[in-house]
């Protein structure tokens, strides 16, 4: 989990949320899942890659919101993870979507090793 507050800079001139930073909250949640372990998602020549997203943007975050940012795995494969996530204000939902990760080894798909797993799977 992680709490966004909106900042000018995330906004159009109309003062909402652009909708590509729904994905970038949303990466900066996944990434937050490593660093409270004091890891990094990126490690040397292995980490993960965004291969497929569906979006659903439901109502609008504005300039000055305080966010929360929500991950959980609902799919996990040898070299391949589904995160479902949303981007929360006071408990409602303004935008869920699906993340399908690759795991890249040398920007080839390789075994994801058990212990990411283990911080993927550690939000509820």
């Amino acid at each position: 989990m992680l709490n966004i507050k909106v900042y000018y800079e995330d906004t159009d001139v109309g003062g909402v949320v652009y909708y590509a930073n729904y994905l970038k909250f949303c990466e900066r949640a996944r990434s937050e899942l490593f660093f409270k372990k004091g890891l990094s998602p990126h490690q040397d020549d292995e980490f993960f890659v965004v291969k497929h997203v569906e979006a659903d943007y439901i109502k609008s975050a504005v300039f000055g919101d305080d966010l929360v940012v929500t991950c959980k795995l609902t799919e996990k494969k040898a070299a391949s993870v589904v995160m479902y996530q949303e981007v929360l204000r006071d408990g409602e939902v303004l935008f869920k979507g699906s993340f399908k990760l690759a795991y890249l080894k040398n920007f080839k798909p390789t075994k994801i090793p058990k212990e990411m797993f283990e911080v993927l799977n550690d939000e509820k």
